[in-house]
């Protein structure tokens, strides 16, 4: 029989708290903790310190769930992609969209009460991976603590909406693309914040900051500097001893762009670091390697963010299989005995149990199937690798480097001791390495042949990879390593998981609804439909006596914006409608009609297809290099930005001084003149405009 323990969570409050931590009116540690009791609000990212996404509430249960109904819904000011788990607090919630915009929000009424834009610059959005998202705030005392897009830090007055202090995080704008999408974590008086840009160039770190003046206590380096220079820190010194070459010049990665946790008790925070840049080992370190801390979870003290332990999931770490996903801390009862274990299903497809004091693997076993390795050796801790590197050969593998889980949260429900999983399934991906990578400052370094990630123009392509993909709940049991059930989804991409004691388990999906399933058997009990795809998780507090379940909900990301074509099927070709959806029992809210999408092709057939298919092949290769990132793949949108193969003849004209120059770079679409010469932009262009040719003479004939 499984048991999962209790622990005298009151206690927990007592550790590292001292009677100067306690704000009062605001949120302190002893209120998050006692909150992962009471659950009347949702004071962190999480919803408590051991990042559970559990609600102890029970007034919407099995029988009366399928009366669930809109009890109020705000509207966002842009329409990309929503990945944020709200905050709630006396009363008020806390929620950011797209751009690192933050809402303030009566949780009862859905009135806005304040709006803060940290007005990131419109460039930004080609500096960083997967959409110009942020995944929420923390809050400690009287502040709102927001990381923004283009790597600031901002303390903003909770009740005013107001900066009270901002930290530039950053420590090489001109070298390096750093970005912050992930949520802050607050720990006993200090504010901890990693950040992205692996893809692009960048070495990892998180820093620390007294969250009353902003001062910085303590930063901590991911991956090792320059070793002609001073090692910052003794784990950066061990480090360096597992990397080869000139590592350094293009950053080393390791960004620590999401997940992070904190354990009052033993008082230590808990990272989860990312992948390499490159992304190629044979570049990024030519002669192998371990490349300490890729791919790793790293523990620190809090106080000093002293190294204490790690645990390196992927040593040489060249797939993208970042260890950046949902840290959970657990307490399991495990061959008998209790243990305090920190748990993780990273991207590359295994669930692990380690103990949390000092590090120890205790179980680790694939929840999707796996190519890379024949698994893990729990003596040594590392996996059995397959012949999976391709220095000198291509190499198909799964996961890919979208994962098997990616950055949204899973949940834990201690009534029943399953972990329930928002899992991928996007099949294999062919690695090669780029003969002909050189680093490029701003631009993406992964040192892997494009060609390879070059997307099927064909519709019957298209059909047949869509066919193949697969976005499962899984509900886990962590003890065992075992799957109880699978909820198969209509699409990929689906959003975070939230679980409710009464044994219901809500999550959106990217085909537009927002469900409750029920968590023993795996039966969907409800549904609503929320007119965009969603990628948040949802949570639940409650309110003069009323429990509510709330959504940030928006399509974009990753999936909505590069898997174009896919990603528009998913959602029935509806246009993003960014908003925070939330529900009663006794809802009465209804939302308007949804709106007809307006990307209907009107393409450039004025304009002759007159370039060469050698012109065509290389601005194939150019494109998915440097815009299916945003723009979809084989040039079709997903929904959320332009379709290009929709572009008027006057922005075929300009085109050059757009892609160059930058000249809508307040719209987020930054000149690439660093990156590509002007035979290279035409390329591009000529490549779009045989796709817009190509999709009108394809089209349906009335």
């Amino acid at each position: 029989m499984i048991r999962v323990a209790t622990v005298a969570i009151g206690l927990l409050a007592l550790a590292g708290c001292k009677q100067s931590d306690t704000y009062p009116n605001g949120v302190d540690q002893a209120r998050i903790v006692e909150a992962a009791n009471s659950s009347e609000e949702w004071l962190t990212h999480y919803g408590d310190w051991r990042n559970r996404q559990y609600s102890a509430l029970e007034a919407i249960d099995r029988k009366n769930v399928g009366g669930l109904k809109l009890a109020w819904s705000m509207d966002m000011d842009t329409n990309r992609g929503v990945e944020a788990t709200p905050i709630v607090a006396d009363g008020i919630m806390y929620v950011t969209g797209s751009w690192s915009q933050v809402y303030a929000i009566d949780a009862q009424s859905g009135r806005r009460l304040w709006h803060y834009d940290p007005e990131v610059p419109g460039e930004y959005a080609g500096r960083g991976c997967c959409d110009v998202v942020n995944r929420g705030v923390a809050l400690w005392g009287d502040k709102v603590l927001l990381g923004t897009f283009d790597g600031r830090l901002i303390a903003i007055h909770k009740k005013t909406g107001k900066p009270v202090w901002t930290q530039d995080t950053l420590i090489d704008r001109k070298r390096f693309s750093y970005t912050i999408t992930g949520a802050p974590l607050v720990a006993n008086g200090l504010v901890i914040i990693g950040n992205g840009g692996a893809e692009l160039g960048a070495r990892g770190y998180v820093t620390a900051y007294d969250i009353a003046t902003g001062k910085q206590v303590w930063r901590f380096f991911t991956v090792p500097g320059d070793p002609s220079k001073p090692f910052e820190s003794k784990a950066m010194a061990k480090a360096a001893t597992t990397w080869t070459g000139k590592y350094w010049e293009g950053g080393g990665g390791g960004t620590v762009w999401d997940s992070m946790a904190y354990d009052p008790e033993l008082d230590m925070v808990y990272l989860g670091v990312g992948n390499g840049t490159p992304w190629n080992r044979s570049v990024r370190s030519p002669n192998g390697g371990d490349n300490l801390f890729l791919s790793s979870i790293v523990a620190l003290k809090r106080k000093s963010g002293e190294y204490v332990w790690h645990y390196q999931q992927v040593p040489g770490e060249e797939w993208d299989y970042t260890a950046t996903q949902h840290l959970m801390l657990l307490d399991l009862q495990i061959n008998g005995k209790i243990r305090k274990t920190i748990v993780q299903a990273p991207k590359n497809g295994f669930f692990y149990v380690l103990d949390r004091s000092n590090g120890e693997l205790l179980s680790a076993k694939n929840f999707v199937p796996v190519t890379w390795t024949n698994g893990i050796d729990l003596k040594t801790g590392r996996p059995r690798m397959r012949d999976v590197r391709y220095e000198t050969k291509p190499v198909d593998i799964l996961p890919g480097p979208t994962g098997a889980h990616n950055w949204q949260p899973m949940a834990f429900l201690p009534k029943t001791g399953l972990v329930y999983i928002p899992s991928l399934e996007l099949g294999p991906t062919k690695f090669e390495t780029d003969r002909n990578y050189r680093f490029k400052s701003h631009s993406w370094n992964v040192a892997v042949d494009f060609k390879n990630f070059v997307y099927p123009e064909s519709p019957e392509e298209l059909s047949a990879i869509a066919k193949g993909l697969k976005g499962d709940l899984i509900a886990w049991d962590p003890v065992r390593q075992k799957e109880r059930w699978r909820f198969k989804h209509r699409a990929p991409w689906n959003g975070g998981v939230l679980a409710t004691a009464s044994g219901l388990i809500f999550q959106g999906t990217s085909d537009g609804y927002l469900l409750a399933i029920d968590a023993v058997s795996g039966r969907e009990l409800w549904r609503f439909f929320c007119q965009t795809g969603v990628m948040a998780a949802p949570i639940s507090f409650r309110l003069a006596g009323t429990q509510y379940i709330s959504v940030a909900v928006g399509w974009g990301g990753h999936y909505g914006l590069e898997w174009g074509p896919l990603a528009l099927e998913a959602t029935g070709g509806l246009p993003n409608k960014s908003r925070v959806l939330t529900f009663a029992l006794d809802g009465k809210a209804t939302l308007p009609a949804p709106e007809k999408w307006q990307g209907q092709l009107e393409p450039m057939v004025a304009i002759p297809p007159n370039q060469s298919n050698a012109m065509e092949t290389e601005g194939r290769t150019l494109y998915a290099r440097y815009c299916s990132a945003c723009h979809g793949g084989a040039a079709i949108s997903g929904g959320v930005l332009p379709d290009l193969r929709n572009i008027s003849p006057e922005v075929y004209d300009g085109w050059d001084e757009i892609v160059l120059e930058g000249s809508r770079s307040t719209n987020g679409m930054g000149g690439f003149k660093s990156h590509i010469d002007r035979r290279q932009s035409r390329a591009i262009r000529a490549y779009v405009l045989s796709r817009a040719h190509r999709t009108w003479m394809d089209r349906p004939k009335n």
